[in-house]
């Protein structure tokens, strides 16, 4: 063998191994935004077992607030359903947050359901499933950022393209929640 037929040989394993890489590290990002989005489903789930217990203790006392607690029930259904997309899911979760927030503003005008033993039970399982799910969403959005920018970046652009991926949507808030808070509201109750 002459020498430029070796050097072809070595170029091709090179590049060989190196689309190999590529590949490999890919499959590996991908399969990380799976996992993430697995982790966040599996938060997201134990908010969802929370709403009938919330509904059912909440729904004692707040009877004008009757079509948030349905609406947040038609919305925990859509979410265990399994025919829902995980784009679906994303967005029933944003829904979900928003309205569980409607409902904890509206507690303030009922002393009684505040002095509640298992609502401030529920209220504190809450709390600590939204913190799981804040840190769930971090994790999967940065999941997200690195599988992406792999895909966007040379050379690893090339060997996404031929694979067929396609870049990920993270998780963003609801446009609700990027208003600033009025502190002069807070203090006014």
């Amino acid at each position: 063998m002459d020498s430029t037929m070796l050097i072809v040989i070595g170029v091709v394993l090179i590049l060989g191994l190196i689309y190999v890489a590529i590949y490999n590290s890919l499959i590996a990002k991908r399969n990380q935004v799976k996992n993430a989005f697995a982790g966040m489903d599996v938060q997201l789930k134990k908010r969802y077992d929370l709403i009938p217990n919330l509904v059912a203790a909440v729904g004692e006392y707040v009877e004008h607030e009757r079509e948030t607690l349905t609406k947040l029930t038609e919305l925990r259904a859509r979410a265990m359903s399994p025919n829902a997309s995980n784009e679906e899911k994303l967005q029933i979760a944003g829904e979900t947050q928003r309205m569980l927030g409607g409902i904890m503003v509206a507690v303030e005008n009922y002393p009684n359901l505040k002095a509640n033993e298992n609502f401030l039970d529920l209220q504190r399982s809450l709390n600590e499933v939204e913190e799981q799910i804040a840190a769930a969403r971090r994790f999967y959005n940065s999941a997200v950022m690195d599988l992406n920018n792999s895909i966007l970046m040379f050379p690893s652009n090339i060997v996404a393209e031929i694979m067929g991926l396609k870049e990920e949507k993270m998780f963003e808030i609801i446009e609700q929640e990027r208003q600033n808070v009025d502190v002069k509201d807070l203090f006014n109750r």
